[in-house]
C-alpha cells in the first residue's frame, strides 16, 4: 500500500516537472539584434513586464547581422533589424519569417560641434561619399575649419552602415579608405564624436546631442535636416525602417508581445525615446 502511494506521488512530482519545465519555457522571450531597434524594443520591455510579471524578457544588442543570424539559428524568439534583409538573408530565412516595422528612423550624418559651429552645416552626398573615400580630408575644402577630418566608419554587420552605404557610396558593403576609426554600436560613435573636435560620423537619429551635430544633406539649400517632418514625409535622403524579426510558429506570448510595440501604446514609446510611429 505504501509503494503504491510513493509511486504516484513520484508520478506526481515527474508531471509537475514537465509541466513547471514547459511553463517556464513559455513564459521566456529572447529578443536580440540591432543596438538601434534596442531602445524602443527595450523600454517596449520594460513596461510590458509591468503587465506580465510573470513573464521573463530580455533584450540585448550586439548589431543587426547578429540579429538575423540568431533567428537563423533559433537560438531568440525575435532579432531586431535596422535595415533591409539581403538577397542571401532572404534566401536562407525562406518564407518563415515576418519582417515588421515597429519605428522609422533617420541615419543623420553627424559631425563634431565644433566642426558644426566652424561653417559646416550642410554636405552633398557626393561631398559626404568623397569624405569617406578619402579624397577630401580637410574640413577647410568643406566651408569648415583648417583641420584634418576624422572619419569614423562603422563594423560591416551594423544597419546603420548598411543604410549609410547604400545611399551615399552606393554600395551597401562599400569599402571607406578614409576612415580612420571604426566603431560598434551608436553609443560607442556618439561618444567618439562628442569627444573630438573634428569628427564625422553615421548616426540614429536619436543619439543627436549638443555636442553632437546633424548637418543638412542634400545639394544647396535644397538640403535637408533629419526632423520629423521630412522622415514622415520621406525627404530626408538617408532613412529606414526599424524592424523585427519574428518567426511564422511562434507562441502566443511572443505574439502578443509583438503586438504591443505595434500597439498605440507601443508607438508612443518609439516617439518617446525620440523615433518616429509607423502607424
Amino acid at each position: 500500500m505504501f509503494q503504491g502511494k510513493r509511486s504516484v506521488l513520484s508520478l506526481a512530482v515527474f508531471l509537475l516537472g514537465i509541466f513547471s519545465g514547459s511553463l517556464h519555457a513559455a513564459l521566456m522571450i529572447k529578443v536580440v539584434g540591432s543596438t538601434t531597434v534596442l531602445p524602443v524594443v527595450a523600454e517596449a520591455a520594460k513596461q510590458y513586464r509591468l503587465m506580465h510579471p510573470e513573464l521573463r524578457l530580455t533584450v540585448s544588442g550586439g548589431g543587426s547581422g547578429v540579429g538575423v543570424a540568431s533567428i537563423e539559428r533559433g537560438s531568440v524568439d525575435i532579432g531586431m533589424v535596422s535595415r533591409p534583409l539581403s538577397r542571401f538573408e532572404i534566401e536562407r530565412l525562406g518564407n518563415t519569417i515576418e519582417v515588421i516595422a515597429v519605428a522609422r528612423d533617420a541615419v543623420a550624418i553627424a559631425v563634431s560641434k565644433a566642426v558644426f559651429e566652424s561653417g559646416v552645416q550642410r554636405l552633398s552626398l557626393a561631398q559626404i561619399a568623397a569624405v569617406y573615400r578619402g579624397e577630401i580630408r580637410n574640413w577647410r575644402e568643406l566651408g569648415g575649419m583648417d583641420a584634418a577630418i576624422l572619419v569614423i566608419d562603422k563594423e560591416a554587420s551594423r544597419g546603420t552602415r548598411h543604410v549609410f552605404a547604400s545611399v551615399v557610396l552606393g554600395n551597401a558593403r562599400a569599402r571607406a579608405p578614409g576612415a580612420t576609426i571604426i566603431t560598434g554600436s551608436n553609443n560607442e560613435e556618439q561618444a567618439v564624436i562628442s569627444q573630438s573636435d573634428q569628427a564625422i560620423g553615421m548616426l540614429s537619429n536619436a543619439w543627436l546631442n549638443d555636442r553632437v551635430r546633424a548637418i543638412a544633406v542634400g545639394e544647396g539649400e535644397a538640403a535637408l535636416l533629419p526632423t520629423a517632418e521630412n522622415v514622415a514625409q520621406g525627404r530626408y535622403l538617408i532613412q529606414r525602417d526599424l524592424n523585427i524579426l519574428v518567426p511564422k510558429n511562434s507562441s502566443a506570448a511572443v505574439m502578443d508581445f509583438v503586438g504591443f510595440l505595434r500597439s498605440e501604446k507601443g508607438q508612443s514609446i518609439a516617439e518617446m525615446v525620440g523615433f518616429h510611429p509607423v502607424r
